[in-house]
This record gives structure tokens, sequence and C-alpha cells, in this order.
């Protein structure tokens, strides 16, 4: 499964963004799909995670009440949505897919291919 994010862009603090991650290949419904976050110099931070089933198994607490991710699988789709925003929002986001189907709590990622940057300003 090949998974490309869009969405990104600057918004003030306190605004919303709308990430997108759209997903090539037939058994994407199999995957569980996390989104991602880096900034320079620091590992890649999971920010969100939904099951293949759909369902929300993980938000980091910086992002928790502000973030929410959902899918469309006849779409092929997964979504972040993201209110309130803080400038610490301030990263590329990455979307990607669990490297087995049908797990629920994946520790192994495949690569999340080009990210979007998210720039929260104050």
């Amino acid at each position: 499964v090949q998974l490309q994010a869009s969405g990104g862009g600057l918004v003030q603090a306190g605004g919303s963004l709308r990430l997108s991650c759209a997903a090539s290949g037939r058994t994407f419904s199999r995957y569980t799909v996390g989104w991602f976050r880096q900034t320079p110099g620091n590992e890649r931070e999971l920010v969100a995670r939904i099951t293949w089933s759909g369902r929300v198994t993980f938000y980091a607490d910086s992002v928790k009440g502000r973030f929410t991710i959902s899918r469309d699988n006849p779409k092929n789709t997964v979504t972040l949505q993201m209110n309130s925003l803080k400038v610490e929002d301030t990263a590329v986001y990455y979307c990607a897919a669990a490297s087995s189907s049908y797990d629920d709590y994946p520790t192994q990622y495949t690569s999340g291919g080009q990210g979007t940057q998210v720039t929260v300003s104050s």
C-alpha cells in the first residue's frame, strides 16, 4: 500500500487544517494507518492511529481533544482533522500504513512517502 499525504499549509494559531492521506492499492482496508509528524533534528512522532476496521487506538497526549483521525475505506483515504492548532504543531506530517495487515497495534510501518508541511504562526 502506497500512501501520500496532502493538505498542509500555513495557518495562524487557533486555526484548523484538514490533512488527507490517499492510498493506492485494493488492500488498503486491511491496514492500520498512522499519522506521524517530524521536525528537524527530531525523530518521527506518532500523532494518531486508526485500525483497519476504523477503531481509533492512539492519540498523542499533545493532540488529544484537538485532532481527529478517521478513514473511508471505499475511498481509500484517511483524514486528520486538526483544530485549535498551536505553534508547536508545526512539522512535516506523514501518513504510513502498518507493515502487516490486520494489525491493530503495529510496531512497524511502511515508509510514508513525501509528507505535507504544516506551519502554525503565532
